[in-house]
């Protein structure tokens, strides 16, 4: 069987070595230029396919003529697109004699859309998973192969998340692959009326809202902390960010919101009189003391 995969970040780089190792005939790989503007923290696909002499292109635009006459003139079997980031055109798709197949971040239907692991954060889930799905002319859609979850224990963030997810994708992918090779692709319904679809989400998306209850304020924190963005307050003109934090038993009932010194500690004081004990905190990428923290208050 022969396929041509879509593929970026480490799920891309684990599920390419998935179908390497169940014997797939990987005709083309195609991926992304890394964005120098974005924190490259996740392994390299172009560099696996390097390693292994997988032919790998990285277009701007994935409707490009050039690219569909190629993969055309592969006649692949399957075509599976693991993060990859462009969605893929139904001409494309059609191409594949059985089936165009997509690795999403989520337990499908819940989560359909961007960045489906930060969003399970912030919204306080206890779990989420990894799908694997047909891809069809609308965004996480088709009907699902296979589905495997991870949970989200209450201190986690959504880097951590990302790297079970990273597992489930991989095991759901290597239990799925012997059926579908066979011809005997599973297909479980998608009800998309029971699921949600999210958009994506940008830096600016992290300033907090320290009216908010401290729960929702440390989800936010979880949900975009470092390598993301980051959960971010401003003081004088100043943007701090929160790398590191926790929620606290520590009482708050006579201090104002937002960022406060006690005893000694960073606290960030929150609209329903607790508080997120912070670790680190930053200003232009340099460390904060409480000291010096206190002196800026």
């Amino acid at each position: 069987m022969r396929a041509v995969v879509f593929a970026y970040h480490n799920v891309g780089v684990r599920c390419l070595k998935v179908l390497m190792a169940r014997g797939v005939d990987i005709g083309l790989v195609v991926s992304h230029e890394d964005n120098p503007q974005e924190t490259i923290w996740f392994e390299s696909v172009a560099a696996l396919c390097r390693e292994n002499n997988i032919p790998v292109v990285t277009p701007v635009d994935p409707t490009n003529p050039e690219l569909l006459a190629h993969i055309t003139a592969l006649q692949p079997d399957f075509i599976f697109s693991f993060y990859y980031r462009h969605m893929l055109p139904v001409g494309l798709l059609a191409l594949a004699k059985h089936g165009a197949y997509n690795m999403h971040g989520s337990l499908l239907p819940k989560y359909r859309g961007r960045v489906p692991i930060n969003w399970a954060v912030l919204h306080g889930e206890t779990e989420t998973g990894a799908t694997l799905h047909e891809m069809t002319v609308k965004p996480d859609a088709g009907t699902i192969v296979a589905q495997t979850s991870v949970p989200i224990l209450p201190d986690d963030t959504a880097h951590e998340v990302f790297g079970k997810v990273v597992v489930a994708a991989e095991q759901t992918l290597w239990q799925a692959l012997p059926a579908m090779l066979a011809g005997a692709t599973p297909a479980i319904p998608n009800n998309l009326a029971q699921g949600s679809y999210f958009g994506g989400r940008k830096p600016e998306d992290g300033q907090i809202d320290w009216h908010q209850p401290a729960q929702i304020v440390y989800n936010l924190y979880r949900a975009v902390a470092p390598p993301y963005p980051g959960a971010w307050t401003v003081i004088g003109g100043d943007t701090f960010v929160i790398e590191s934090a926790r929620l606290s038993a520590l009482p708050a009932p006579n201090l104002p919101i937002g960022l406060a010194v006690v005893d000694n500690c960073i606290f960030g004081i929150c609209g329903d009189n607790r508080a997120l004990l912070i670790k680190h905190l930053s200003l232009h990428g340099e460390p904060v003391t409480p000291q010096a923290l206190q002196a800026m208050l």
